[in-house]
């Protein structure tokens, strides 16, 4: 049945809508319980009280972005049976393992975080404390088993095509014998903690620029930080092996972030510029980077966009500038990242410049910024294919003419969503500390 273009368009956009939305809720499902944890380990081992009390205290906001994320997620899961019926019938056999472990692993999670939230002065310490450790599990849990579904549908394996059906399947080799599997999970791994912990510094640098500087908010700002400040550096390392993986597997997706337009041997590299349908204008060309960068080969041949046809290119551009985004933004990450740990490990005290906590304040916002820009190099730099290189989006796009309306309401459920959630975080911060809080 013939798709009205408009409506497949429509029916992307509310997918991208309900991704920018809910991803940056998974990077603090997979981040902040161990961050929690890290503080109330901290009291149990020292008797630090600050410690407890951070630890009490972020725990509510967990819960609080946990119910978030099961309102967006389950957003999420409607829209793929809604809007995608060609996709979900024709390959539900191979991906459908990935999102029923998903299940498991939201139940569980949403079992104990039920007990460590409302276990605080009911239950042991230590077990108290043993009670958040399946919490931090399930959430990295969780998103693993998505991310496996989101690899295969880059790299699709473990089944057999016939009459556009998947037939002879294997899940569990297709999902997690994927090689491009384990590059997406350690990718969104460490961008959790980037986002969660630049995320989570902001107020308390935004505190220091206004002189609210007591040992609470000191501690809370060192451990924030300190998971950012690791992971910033280290995702520039995992961020070469994903590029490499794609210059791999996926060509075309590289020619497109690069917008080279023929196959060349020691392909330049282009920073900003626009491409023209045929080559990068007014960017900065630097030569043979692109070959270095993808095959640690200078004069390595890189495929262009004229391999395949005009009507298998994806948005250049919007590709283009995704990932420059997200490699700007990331340089900058990692560079504060770098001279924080500089300090506190070589002075042994926190940053005292100003400029510092401006530049964090701004990190918080500008991590998720990079983070979905990350995405939309990884899903558009993918189009005009649900399946890389087995089903078109458009073969997969539902023939309901209702998808404006639903576009519409969308729209209107996500700005009450997020004012209900600066609603409760600001209500969460107004709490009065347990006792004295300087020191």
């Amino acid at each position: 049945m013939p798709v009205d273009q408009d409506y497949l368009l429509q029916a992307r956009q509310m997918q991208a809508l309900s991704l920018a939305v809910h991803i940056p809720l998974v990077c603090f499902g997979i981040a902040f319980p161990a961050l929690v944890l890290f503080c109330e380990w901290r009291y149990l081992r020292t008797g630090d009280g600050v410690f407890r009390m951070l630890a009490r205290r972020w725990s509510k906001v967990m819960l609080a972005l946990f119910a978030v994320g099961v309102v967006t997620g389950t957003i999420l899961s409607f829209e793929l049976g809604l809007l995608w019926p060609g996709f979900m019938s024709g390959f539900g056999d191979v991906f459908g393992l990935g999102f029923t472990l998903e299940g498991f692993s939201f139940f569980l999670e949403a079992i104990f975080i039920a007990i460590y939230v409302y276990g605080w002065d009911r239950i042991p310490p230590r077990l108290h404390f043993l009670s958040g450790i399946p919490v931090a599990i399930a959430g990295v849990a969780g998103s693993m088993f998505v991310i496996s579904v989101n690899a295969w549908m880059n790299h699709p394996r473990g089944f057999e095509l016939r009459d556009g059906r998947a037939v002879n399947v294997h899940p569990w080799s297709a999902l997690f014998g994927n090689s491009y599997f384990w590059h997406e999970f350690v990718h969104m791994y460490f961008a959790a903690f980037i986002v969660a912990g630049f995320l989570i510094a902001v107020p308390y640098a935004w505190g220091f620029l206004r002189g609210r500087w007591d040992r609470y908010r000191r501690t809370a700002l060192t451990v924030a930080l300190s998971a950012a400040a690791v992971a910033a550096p280290l995702q520039v390392v995992i961020g070469d092996w994903a590029a490499r993986e794609v210059a791999a597997e996926q060509p075309v997706k590289l020619a497109a972030i690069e917008g080279l337009g023929q196959t060349t041997s020691g392909a330049p590299e282009h920073l900003l510029g626009w491409y023209n349908g045929h080559e990068v204008l007014y960017g900065i060309e630097i030569p043979r980077l692109l070959s270095l960068l993808a095959f640690h080969n200078a004069n390595a041949t890189v495929q262009g966009l004229n391999t395949v046809p005009p009507d298998a290119v994806p948005p250049v551009n919007v590709v283009r500038y995704a990932f420059q985004t997200m490699i700007g933004i990331g340089t900058l990450l990692a560079v504060l990242g770098a001279v924080y740990l500089y300090i506190r490990l070589r002075r042994r005290r926190l940053p005292r410049s100003r400029w510092f906590y401006r530049t964090a304040v701004l990190a918080g916002p500008l991590s998720v910024v990079a983070l979905i820009a990350g995405w939309i190099t990884t899903e558009v730099g993918r189009q005009p294919w649900i399946v890389y290189g087995v089903m078109r989006t458009g073969q997969a796009v539902t023939g309901a003419a209702g998808v404006p309306v639903g576009y519409g309401t969308l729209v209107v459920v996500y700005v009450g969503l997020a004012a209900g959630v600066a609603w409760l975080l600001r209500r969460l911060s107004r709490i009065p500390f347990e006792g004295d809080t300087d020191g």
